[in-house]
């Protein structure tokens, strides 16, 4: 059979990839927090014909003869490349400024996003609009143990009476309450994570990522302690999508399927013509 069939087909499979990844791209162009991928190409094993030769006392060497076999996927690596803000006036919309990912707890899966569209359950719970809790610390305990950040956490500890009357989220994460006796007190602070290599992170859907084997665990930490971010109150980080790139993109896997489809079709010619070599 010839080798041009399975090259084309090969490439028809590795340019379908290309267009379903674009087309992923595009769709989540209104993502909060969305991070694009590109498709990376390589060829597959090569077949020898003939190999390299040395060079004598008369003649010199020669090349090796080979054939390529087709083209693969190699990888499809994530841009982690910061979207841009957009100001929403909300008091519990968050963006990270810079490196990191928030921390979201569901049961005992532990998740990571950039989209801190965030908003408060019937329990007083910071959630995600998916319900997934949003982690943090206690006063004092940043870098401890992971806690869900509720604004009733100090309801225990407050003096008999006293009940919070309004709150903010600085740009240190810090969860700041006024109580109804004008004293005004930290209720927790918002957890930050970072990884070694972002790209690394396996997506879970939902504009969230799970760490994974080579994305190196998970740093967690606060805003602005160590290589994370400030946090902006009421912004929210838009996809990094750039439409102008994917729209080309899009022509190049377009044309690609069609050259491929096309070596097919020829390749399918010169096996009708051998197979009518004798009629």
């Amino acid at each position: 059979m010839l080798r041009s069939l399975f090259s084309g087909i090969s490439g028809l499979r590795a340019n379908q990839t290309m267009l379903d990844v674009t087309g992923n791209n595009i769709a989540n162009a209104n993502t909060v927090g969305f991070k694009s991928s590109t498709t990376v190409f390589q060829d597959t094993l090569s077949q020898v014909m003939r190999g390299a030769g040395a060079a004598t006392g008369t003649t010199g060497g020669t090349n090796p003869l080979q054939v390529g076999l087709g083209v693969q996927v190699a990888a499809t690596r994530g841009n982690f490349n910061q979207g841009s803000a957009q100001s929403t006036g909300g008091a519990t919309d968050l963006m990270i400024q810079g490196d990191g990912m928030f921390v979201l707890g569901s049961g005992s899966e532990r998740t990571y996003t950039r989209a801190g569209a965030f908003t408060w359950d019937e329990g007083g719970n910071l959630v995600s609009p998916s319900g997934k809790k949003v982690q943090g610390y206690a006063p004092g305990d940043a870098g401890g143990t992971l806690i869900d950040i509720n604004l009733n956490s100090l309801s225990a500890s407050l003096p008999a009476g006293v009940e919070m009357t309004s709150y903010s989220i600085g740009a240190d994460g810090v969860l700041r309450g006024t109580f109804s006796d004008d004293v005004q007190r930290d209720v927790a602070v918002v957890a930050v994570a970072n990884f070694t290599n972002p790209a690394g992170l396996e997506r879970v859907g939902e504009t969230g990522f799970r760490a994974s084997a080579n994305s190196g665990a998970a740093d967690l930490g606060v805003a602005g302690q160590g290589s994370r971010g400030q946090l902006m109150v009421g912004t929210l980080e838009m996809s990094n999508v750039d439409l102008s790139a994917e729209f080309t993109n899009l022509i190049l896997a377009q044309r690609g399927f069609q050259a491929s489809s096309r070596v097919i079709t020829t390749s399918d010619q010169v096996l009708e013509e051998l197979v009518n070599i004798k009629r």
